[in-house]
């Protein structure tokens, strides 16, 4: 590898990234660029939309948003770094940088695991408790959810990262991946990194399981709900305000627990390829994916853009 060697200190790791083959690095430098612009984009114009549109004040585009949110800082806090070690020589990161990427990399995945949760348990309020939706998704219950479930994912990335950086890297600096990611380089330790994984494990255990069953339990209500609905169209009706939380829930766990609940052997075969998806292509899906099935959305955007239109005309 040609920029193994281009730094020995000890206080960086070298990412190896995707490749070293000058023309799929151009197709990769492009294609991400592409995707990054189109996440800040998609994800900007739905924050835009529920500000702009005193209808979608619910609980449940509040919750939206800051999915969106969460989509741009994961996006930002990895893609970016992608282009740059594309275009760089010097692939080269501190220890500080890494830490910094390890730790908004595992705050803002473990705060989309409990929104999402949060999200699933507001479906179920509307339609297995509609009368008394308002009272229990009440303002002061979303903004402590909210603020809690940040709080909290924070305190569980801190906690990793400051153990991950205690233990001693000396087999090798060469990180064979394209950001910071606790798995890879627990891996370039020369001490035993079990507690380490343990604890990975827990928090996997506590946060995405605990949040994924909270998720689940909540769809075989909603949908046992559903299925007492006499009217076809009230079937199809009720659940059509589920079928974007469940694909977006499908594609984002499947993608987590493919990574962080496997053995790290298994990890080196598929982790790239996973890790692409989840920190690159699933932020980009998500407002798009919440989007298409929206009318409310479609119907504001296009409701701007005719009144914009007019006005230029």
């Amino acid at each position: 590898m040609e920029n193994s060697n281009q730094t020995s200190s000890s206080n960086r790791f070298i990412l190896l990234g995707l490749t070293n083959i000058p023309y799929l690095q151009a197709i990769y430098m492009l294609l991400f660029f592409i995707i990054y612009i189109t996440t800040l984009s998609a994800n900007s114009l739905l924050i835009i939309v529920v500000r702009i549109n005193e209808q979608l004040q619910t609980p449940m585009y509040f919750f939206l948003s800051n999915l969106s949110i969460l989509d741009i800082c994961l996006s930002s806090t990895i893609v970016p770094r992608i282009i740059i070690n594309i275009l760089s020589q010097d692939r080269s990161v501190s220890l500080l940088d890494c830490a910094l990427q390890m730790f908004f990399h595992g705050a803002i995945g473990g705060t989309e695991c409990l929104i999402l949760a949060v999200m699933a348990y507001d479906r179920y309020a509307a339609i297995c408790q509609p009368l008394h939706y308002n009272t229990v998704m009440n303002k002061t219950f979303c903004i402590c959810v909210a603020t809690g479930s940040w709080t909290s994912a924070s305190i569980s990335a801190f906690i990793h990262v400051f153990f991950t950086f205690q233990l001693p890297y000396c087999r090798s600096h060469n990180l064979n991946h394209f950001f910071c990611e606790i798995p890879p380089i627990l891996r370039l330790s020369c001490r035993d990194t079990w507690p380490n994984e343990l604890a990975m494990y827990i928090t996997a255990g506590i946060i995405a399981m605990c949040s994924f069953f909270f998720t689940l339990i909540s769809y075989i209500h909603i949908i046992s709900n559903i299925l007492k609905i006499h009217s076809t169209d009230g079937r199809k009706k009720s659940f059509s305000t589920c079928t974007s939380h469940l694909t977006v829930v499908s594609l984002f766990y499947g993608t987590i627990f493919s990574i962080y609940m496997s053995p790290p052997s298994a990890y080196l075969s598929v982790g790239k390829t996973v890790s692409i998806i989840y920190s690159a292509v699933i932020p980009m899906l998500n407002p798009i994916i919440y989007s298409i099935r929206n009318k409310d959305v479609k119907g504001t955007i296009r409701k701007h853009m005719n009144t914009h239109i007019a006005e230029k005309s």
